[in-house]
C-alpha cells in the first residue's frame, strides 16, 4: 500500500524529520486560501498522485502569485497525470499539496527498504539525487551508497553513528550537516519499523542555500500483509491511485494483479497460481491475471473472480485451476457451475481439479451442459487454454 506525498510528510513530521510548511487543497478557492494561510510570494504546487515522474510532466509546478497557483488548481484538479510510471491510462488528481518554496543548494537521495537478501534493513543514500536517481543506480551504482541494520537491533539505537558518518562523508556533508543527517536516519529507522513499511524513500533530500537538510518529497510503501496492525494507515488508503480491478478485488478478500496477456486465471493459492501462470507461458499464452480466490474458495469468491476477469477486455479464455485441500472439488464445480451460469461466461472456460473429490467434481462439469472444459492436468489445462485462447 503506498502513502500520498502529504500522508507521508505527516508522518516525517511526526519522527522529526523536516519538511516543507505546506497544506492540503481539493478546490481552486482552497489553493488562494493555502497561498494567503503559507504567506510569502510564491509557493509550489504539487499533484498528489502515486507515481513518480511528476515534475516532468506539469505536476509539479512553482508559482509566484496567487492567481497562477487557482490557475494551476484548475488545470490540474480532475485531471488524470500520466506519466513513464503511471502507464498512458494515467492517475486521477484530487488533492494538492500547496507549500513553501525551497532555495535548494544540492539534491541528494536518502531511502531506507527491506534488502531481503540479506535479511536487513538497508538504508541507500547517493549525492545524485533528483528525478533521475534510477537512471544513476543504473548506470553509475558506485555513486550509491549502503550501509545496513540487522532488523534484531533496538529500535532506539538502530542506526549508529559510524553509519551515519559513512553515509554523510559520501554525500559531501561536513559538521552540522552530518548531525542533521544522523536525526533523519535515526527518525527514519523508527517510522519504517513502526510503520511497517517496505520502502521509506527521500528523493531528493534538499541542502538548503544555509545548509540546512530538508525532506522536499515523501514517499512511503507499507506492507500491506502487516496492514492488520496499522489501522489508521490502512484507512489513509486511496483506492483512486490503484487499479480498479485489483481495488474490486481487495474488497472481496481476492488477491488480483492485472497483466497483459489474454488467458484469464483462476487459481487457489500464490504457489500454484505462479505454476499455472509459468505453464500458460511455456504453453505459448500469456496470462492476463495473477488471481488467488484463496484456500476456502467458494461459489460466490469464484462468481466474484470470473466477473474480475471478464472486466478484462483482453481475456479470450478462462483457465481455472484449483487444488481442493481444504475444500472438497465437487464443492468447487458446484460454485464454478453457478458462476458460469450467473455471470453469463462469454469465453472459453478451461477447468483443472485435484485433490479430495475431484474424479466426482470433474464429473459433474463434463455433466452440466455447460461450455466448459475439463482436463487431467495441468500441462493439458494449461495446453487447451492457450489453443482456445488463439483460435477464439
Amino acid at each position: 500500500m503506498n502513502l500520498h506525498e502529504y500522508q507521508s510528510k505527516q508522518l516525517f513530521r511526526q519522527y522529526g524529520i523536516p519538511v516543507p510548511r505546506g497544506m492540503t487543497v481539493a478546490t481552486p478557492e482552497a489553493t488562494a486560501a493555502a497561498c494567503c494561510a503559507l504567506g510569502g510570494a510564491s509557493w509550489v504546487v504539487k499533484a498528489q498522485v502515486h507515481t513518480g515522474g511528476r515534475g516532468k510532466v506539469g505536476g509539479v509546478v512553482q508559482v509566484d502569485s496567487q492567481a497562477r497557483a487557482v490557475a494551476e488548481a484548475q488545470r490540474l484538479l480532475g485531471s488524470r497525470l500520466v506519466t513513464h510510471q503511471s502507464g498512458p491510462a494515467g492517475l486521477p488528481v484530487g488533492t494538492l499539496l500547496v507549500e513553501e518554496p525551497t532555495a535548494i543548494a544540492r539534491e541528494l537521495y536518502l531511502s531506507v527498504l527491506v534488502e531481503r537478501e540479506s535479511r536487513q534493513v538497508l538504508f541507500m543514500a547517493s549525492a545524485a539525487g533528483g528525478i533521475d536517481i534510477e537512471a544513476v543506480a543504473t548506470a553509475n551504482p558506485e555513486q550509491v551508497l549502503l550501509t545496513r541494520v540487522h532488523p534484531a537491533a533496538p529500535i532506539t539505537d538502530g542506526v549508529q553513528p559510524f553509519q551515519v558518518r559513512r553515509l554523510g562523508f559520501g554525500l559531501g556533508l561536513t559538521g552540522d550537516q552530518i548531525k542533521a543527517l544522523g536525526q533523519i536516519m535515526a527518525g527514519l529507522y523508527r517510522l519504517f519499523m513502526a510503520c511497517d513499511a517496505n520502502l521509506v524513500e527521500i528523493n531528493p533530500l534538499v541542502v538548503t542555500a544555509r545548509g540546512e537538510l530538508i525532506a522536499l518529497d515523501a514517499k512511503i510503501n507499507l506492507d500491506d500483509n502487516a496492514l492488520f496492525r496499522q489501522p489508521h494507515l490502512e484507512a489513509q488508503r486511496d483506492l483512486s491511485q490503484e487499479d480498479a480491478r485489483e481495488a474490486a478485488a481487495l474488497a472481496h478478500g481476492l488477491k488480483y494483479i492485472s497483466l497483459d496477456g489474454s488467458i484469464g486465471c483462476m487459481v487457489n493459492g500464490a504457489g500454484l497460481a505462479m505454476a499455472t501462470m509459468d505453464l500458460v507461458q511455456i504453453h505459448g499464452g500469456a496470462p492476463a491475471n495473477f488471481l488467488d480466490v484463496g484456500g476456502a474458495a467458494t461459489a460466490e469468491r469464484v462468481a466474484e473472480g470470473f466477473l474480475l476477469i471478464l472486466s478484462d477486455p483482453k481475456v479470450r479464455a478462462v483457465l481455472v485451476n484449483i487444488f481442493g485441500g481444504i475444500v472438497r472439488c465437487d464443492l468447487i464445480a458446484d460454485g464454478i457451475m453457478q458462476a458460469v451460469c450467473r455471470v453469463g461466461v462469454r469465453v472459453p472456460v478451461v477447468v483443472r481439479l485435484e485433490g479430495t473429490n475431484a474424479p466426482l467434481g470433474l464429473r459433474m462439469l463434463a455433466e452440466s451442459g455447460l461450455a466448459v472444459r475439463t482436463a487431467s492436468s495441468l500441462s493439458e489445462a494449461a495446453d487447451l487454454a492457450v489453443a482456445a485462447a488463439v483460435t477464439r
